[in-house]
């Protein structure tokens, strides 16, 4: 399943996100891909919140993984969470890290 956002992902986003988040992962056991190519800005709220996503989805045993736009990208190695995140450069790269 890919859920892809768009605008920013910061402190005034971060609780309507979470909903969100926390509603689809309750929904169903699928892997997911958190596509943030389109997310304009990310502040520490917006990471934090990706942050629980994949402590949600590690705790369900359910792959995951997140792509970004250069931006995103280089704001989520600044903080060196591109492992614990599953980072890829695009969707397809993704989709197939979860696939295998």
């Amino acid at each position: 399943m890919v859920v892809s956002f768009t605008g920013q992902l910061d402190a005034y986003s971060e609780k309507q996100f979470s909903t969100f988040i926390n509603d689809v992962l309750s929904s169903n056991q699928y892997s997911v891909v958190f596509d943030l190519s389109n997310i304009d800005f990310i502040d520490s709220s917006g990471l934090g919140a990706m942050v629980q996503a994949a402590k949600k989805c590690n705790d369900a045993k359910r792959s995951f993984s997140v792509v970004g736009n250069p931006r995103v990208i280089q704001t989520i190695k600044l903080v060196r969470l591109e492992e614990f995140l599953h980072l890829s450069l695009d969707l397809k790269t993704a989709l197939s890290k979860l696939s295998s």
